[in-house]
């Protein structure tokens, strides 16, 4: 794929985490982090966290969609970085089988 293909993709998926930040400000639902910190609190009620968040996400469906939004974007990453290792790989191997005496 050019990397222009590549750039048109993240965007489209940039412009998908974006829409229900913009449509959806006030959605209601709890992320598994919240739930965790209610049974914490109900096991030692005096524990206190080392550090706050410096920017909490309107709605925990909000907080799960940038949580898969960064897992995909790894995914992305990984799934070309090894195409491209799979690529040169290959191109090392028909390198190889030329005959000496033909350029390429």
């Amino acid at each position: 794929m050019k990397t222009s293909t590549y750039l048109l993709l993240f965007l489209a998926v940039v412009l998908l985490a974006a829409m229900p930040l913009l449509l959806t400000p006030d959605a209601p639902f709890e992320g598994a982090d919240g739930m965790a910190e209610e049974i914490i609190l109900e096991i030692n009620p005096e524990f206190e966290p080392w550090r706050e968040p410096f920017w909490e996400p309107p709605s925990g469906e909000i907080e799960s969609m940038l949580f898969a939004l960064q897992a995909a974007a790894g995914s992305l990453f990984i799934g070309y970085y090894l195409g491209r290792l799979s690529a040169r790989r290959g191109e090392r191997g028909n390198k190889a089988k030329i005959p000496a005496g033909i350029a390429h």
